[in-house]
């Protein structure tokens, strides 16, 4: 599998799962892909206990992420880390697939990939945001 979680990732994983109900190391998370948001796809992430038939189960300290084979074309080398300061706290996602992100950092297009929602993101960088670089 070429998906990278660093320590600070891994963490934030282990508490979205504690937080959500379920136990660290038993419960994962499914990261999928999915169409929408600002840029035309978005990142989702969903509680699970087992993997899914076709699923790319990445193992982690005390954390599993369930990567369903369809969105594994928009996740491959994709390296997912965490920031938490006094701006933001959340995953952010490096993903080497995506040809623009939106400033919501959740929302990503690939080439030939569909086309955002316009004016669907308010924050600097994103579509119809001030700093818009027309992602």
């Amino acid at each position: 599998m070429d998906i990278k979680v660093t320590d600070r990732a891994a963490a934030f994983l282990r508490r979205m799962i504690l937080f959500n109900g379920g136990s660290p190391g038993k419960t994962g998370l499914r990261l999928f892909v999915k169409e929408g948001g600002c840029s035309g796809l978005s990142y989702d992430f969903a509680l699970s206990d087992t993997p899914l038939e076709g699923d790319e189960v990445v193992r982690g300290k005390e954390f599993l992420l369930f990567v369903p084979e369809s969105s594994m074309v928009y996740l491959k080398g994709i390296e997912i880390d965490s920031v938490d300061n006094l701006m933001q706290t959340g995953l952010v996602f490096n993903n080497p697939n995506a040809s623009g992100q939106c400033g919501c950092g959740t929302s990503f297009n690939v080439p030939g990939g569909p086309g955002g929602t316009p004016g669907g993101c308010s924050k600097p960088g994103g579509p119809g945001g001030e700093g818009s670089h027309g992602h």
